[in-house]
């Protein structure tokens, strides 16, 4: 018999493996706690209303209706761009998640103060489920772009194949964002107005209810430096089937024009990434 004692494989693999091990089975733990806190915040959501997940759909078709009778009739907007009323819902339904998953994630650590104080995990979950609750809601909210598109009969192609990058970088865009505004809403409660009223400036100041041909000339660089104007017009530019949408290589005259608004992105992520891990040993003493 060895006179040195058996180490069980585990303590026996190298290094490297091992850590390797420790970080798969931390991620895949993190993973199920985004997942139970996720689909929890999207069933209490709607647990006690009547229509129950049908306020999902109705809330967005509720706007759409309401801009395609003023801008699409009146406006007479519906004769000059081809498709108008999917070019209309695509900006709607992709800036309603917009709207409703940074204003939760700012609030998230606030809302879940108590929890914080009692359980060791890390805060970024929190921020991150709260995101992702939102973009089941987007999921549903797709369901009548789809019905709009068999409607008009557009047949699918090759570039339908970046429509899921677009959708992750509109998640990962804005969860950036819900990380700056939970940090900051910690802080100051004022966070709260001043976004609110930033979404409604936002929502006119960006090519969502009309085509980018109505922005002064000067003006159209600067709303196209909006990672979230750049993700509407490429996703309706790949979807709709005529050059109806100005994308950010047309305004910047270059394919590299694209770049611009990628560049704030990465800006607002990592920016808003680095934030929020400087602010989050206080939270718990600041909530």
């Amino acid at each position: 018999m060895s006179r040195y004692p058996v180490l069980p494989m585990e303590a026996t693999a190298p290094f490297s493996q091992r850590t390797i091990r420790v970080a798969s089975s931390s991620l895949r733990h993190q993973l199920r706690i985004v997942h139970v806190i996720a689909s929890s915040e999207f069933k209490l959501k709607y647990a006690e209303s009547a229509l129950g997940y049908v306020w999902s759909l109705l809330k967005p078709l509720g706007l759409f209706t309401m801009l395609y009778i003023v801008f699409g009739r009146f406006f007479k907007l519906n004769g000059g761009v081809a498709h108008y009323p999917l070019y209309l819902l695509i900006g709607i339904v992709l800036w309603s998640y917009v709207q409703d998953a940074s204003s939760l994630g700012m609030t998230s650590i606030v809302a879940r103060g108590s929890l914080l104080s009692k359980l060791a995990f890390p805060r970024l979950i929190v921020p991150v489920s709260v995101t992702v609750s939102s973009a089941i809601t987007l999921a549903v909210n797709l369901v009548p772009i789809g019905a709009l598109i068999a409607g008009n009969r557009i047949v699918p192609s090759v570039k339908w194949l970046l429509l899921p990058l677009l959708l992750l970088e509109l998640y990962v865009v804005v969860l950036g964002i819900a990380l700056i505004l939970s940090a900051l809403y910690v802080r100051f409660r004022d966070v709260g107005q001043v976004w609110e009223l930033l979404l409604q400036l936002l929502f006119y100041a960006s090519p969502i209810i009309y085509p980018p041909y109505f922005l002064p000339p000067w003006f159209k660089p600067v709303a196209f430096l909006s990672p979230f104007v750049q993700i509407i017009q490429d996703a309706r530019s790949i979807i709709l089937p005529s050059p109806v949408s100005q994308t950010a290589s047309s305004v910047y005259g270059s394919p590299l024009g694209e770049l611009a608004p990628l560049g704030v992105a990465f800006l607002l992520v990592f920016g808003g990434y680095l934030f929020f891990r400087r602010e989050e040993p206080w939270f718990a003493e600041r909530i």
